[in-house]
C-alpha cells in the first residue's frame, strides 16, 4: 500500500469520476441519433467508456443501480448490468481508473459484500470502491421476500451497522498474515487472523473473512447522501461522497458542513472527498451548446417526463394534475424514498414558481450545470473547485457524445492550468483519491 505524502495533501488537484449510465443522463437519452441504444447492456460501449476515462486519467468510473422497476422506470435502468459482475470484467480490461459500483445495505448481506468487494480490489490490483446506498424505492422490499421497506431514518441506522461489520470484516487478516512457507510448513500466522464475533441490533456476523486483506487495506468508501441521516453516515465513514447542487452557494455550504470536525470525530478534512455529480454539454459557442441541449428535449414526451418525476415520489401518479397549474400540494409524499431529493424538488418548485409540466421536464431532462465552449467548462469546474464548492466532479454526459469530447477537449485545459494530473502517480483507487492508508486496526493496536 502507498501511503499519501503530507505534500499530496498541500497540492491540492481536481478529482473526476466517470458516470456510466447507459445512452446517458437523461430520460429519453436512448432516442438521440448519436446514442447507442443497447448502451445499458453493451459489453463493448462500457468498456470504451472505462478506457476513454482511464486514457483521461480519472480517478474512477461509477456504476449507479437499483432494485426495483416497472414499466414507468427509466428505459436504460429495465435492462442493465449488475455492478459488481461488470466492474469485474472491466478490471480485466483495464490498468488504473478506479471501479466504484453500488450495492445497498438493506438488501444484502455484510459478509457477502464484504468478500465481493475485497475480491474485486484483488482482481483489479486496488481499485475497488463501494457506493453505499440504503435503496430509496419502496418497491425494492418485494423482491427481496419482505413484507415492507424499512423507513428512511432506520435504512441509515441499518447502514451503520452494516458499515461497522464490513470494515470489521475486512480487517480479518493483517497485512503479512499470509507466510506461504514451504520448508516450515507455514502458510499463514495464527497471531494474524482475526474473528470480528459482531451481535448487534441487525446483524450478527462471526467472521472471519474468506478474503485475504486487500491492495488497499480495503475497499474506498462512497456515500450518496444528503439528508441528516445521509451526511452523518458519510461523515462517520465515507472516503468519498457524491452529491449534486445547483448553486455554489448551496454546494459551499454542504463543503463546510460536511467537513466540519464536530460531525466526523477525530476525522481530518482530507479524509473525505466530496464529488459534486454533473452532467456537460460542450459545443463551439454557448448558443451551440443551448442548440444541442435543445434537441435532447426534444426527444422527452411530457407523459415521460412525468412518469420519471413519479418515480421519486414513490411512482406517485402526477397525470392526475393540470400540467400548467403550480406544481401540487404532495405533502410528505416521497420523504421514505428520496427524501433529500424530493425535498429539494418541492422548495424549489415553491420558491421559484413553478409549474409541474415545468418541473417534470427538468426532472426528466436536466440542463447540465456546465455547458458551453471547453474553456468556459473549464472555468466553471476551476471556479467551484478553488471556492471549495468541490474536491472534484463526477461527469456524466448530456449527450451520448459529450463525455468523450469532454476529455478530448476540457482535460487538456485543466492539464495546462495546473488543476489536474497529467499521469497518475499511483496504481490504487487510494492513491488516486490522495487518501491515508486504511491501516489495520489489530496492527494499529500493537504499534
Amino acid at each position: 500500500m502507498t501511503q499519501a505524502t503530507s505534500a499530496s495533501f498541500a497540492s491540492r488537484l481536481i478529482h473526476l469520476g466517470a458516470v456510466i449510465g447507459g445512452p446517458g443522463g437523461h430520460y429519453a437519452g436512448w432516442r438521440h441519433s448519436d446514442a447507442v441504444i443497447d448502451a445499458s447492456i453493451n459489453p463493448n460501449f462500457v468498456k470504451d467508456v472505462a478506457r476513454t476515462a482511464e486514457a483521461g486519467k480519472f480517478d474512477f468510473v461509477f456504476i449507479a443501480h437499483g432494485l426495483h422497476i416497472n414499466a414507468k422506470s427509466i428505459p436504460h435502468f429495465l435492462n442493465r448490468f449488475e455492478p459488481l459482475t461488470l466492474l469485474s470484467a472491466l478490471a480485466a480490461v483495464t490498468e488504473r481508473v478506479g471501479l466504484v459500483g453500488t450495492v445497498s445495505t438493506s438488501y444484502s448481506e455484510p459478509f457477502t459484500l464484504a468478500r465481493q468487494f475485497a475480491s474485486l480490489d484483488h482482481l483489479s490490483g486496488g481499485r475497488a470502491g463501494w457506493n453505499v446506498v440504503t435503496s430509496p424505492l419502496e418497491g425494492s422490499a418485494r423482491n427481496f421476500s419482505r413484507e415492507s421497506h424499512p423507513e428512511h431514518d432506520e435504512r441509515y441506522r441499518v447502514a451503520d451497522e452494516y458499515l461497522e461489520v464490513a470494515k470489521g470484516l475486512w480487517d480479518s487478516w493483517e497485512d503479512d498474515a499470509f507466510v506461504r512457507d514451504r520448508a516450515s510448513e507455514v502458510f499463514f500466522d495464527p497471531a494474524r487472523l482475526h474473528t470480528l464475533g459482531h451481535k448487534g441490533q441487525y446483524f450478527s456476523v462471526e467472521g472471519p473473512l474468506n478474503v485475504g486483506r486487500t491492495p488497499q487495506g480495503r475497499p474506498i468508501l462512497f456515500q450518496a447522501g444528503a439528508s441528516e441521516a445521509g451526511k452523518t453516515l458519510a461523515a462517520r465513514h465515507a472516503d468519498a461522497v457524491f452529491t449534486q447542487h445547483e448553486t455554489l452557494a448551496e454546494a459551499q455550504a454542504y463543503y463546510a458542513d460536511l467537513k466540519r470536525e464536530p460531525r466526523g470525530g477525530d476525522r481530518e478534512e482530507d479524509d473525505v472527498k466530496i464529488f459534486q455529480g454533473t452532467g456537460v454539454i460542450l459545443g463551439k459557442s454557448a448558443e451551440d451548446a443551448e442548440r444541442r441541449y435543445q434537441e435532447t428535449l426534444q426527444l422527452l414526451t411530457i407523459e415521460s417526463a412525468l412518469d420519471h418525476l413519479g418515480r421519486f415520489f414513490e411512482h406517485h401518479d402526477f397525470s392526475q394534475y393540470p400540467l400548467d397549474d403550480p406544481f401540487p400540494e404532495v405533502g410528505d409524499l416521497g420523504s421514505n424514498s428520496f427524501r433529500s431529493g424530493t425535498d429539494s424538488i418541492k422548495r424549489k418548485a415553491r420558491e421559484r414558481g413553478l409549474t409541474l409540466r415545468q418541473v417534470a421536464l427538468e426532472s426528466a431532462a436536466p440542463r447540465p450545470r456546465f455547458m458551453g465552449t471547453p474553456e468556459t467548462v473549464a472555468d466553471g469546474l476551476q471556479e467551484w473547485f478553488e471556492s471549495r464548492a468541490a474536491d472534484g466532479f463526477i461527469i456524466g454526459g448530456g449527450t451520448p457524445t459529450a463525455f468523450a469530447e469532454f476529455v478530448e477537449h476540457v482535460v487538456p485545459i485543466l492539464q495546462k492550468r495546473g488543476l489536474y494530473r497529467s499521469d497518475y502517480e499511483g496504481s490504487t483507487l487510494r492513491r488516486h483519491l490522495d487518501l491515508r492508508d486504511a491501516v489495520n486496526r489489530y496492527t494499529q493496536a500493537r504499534s
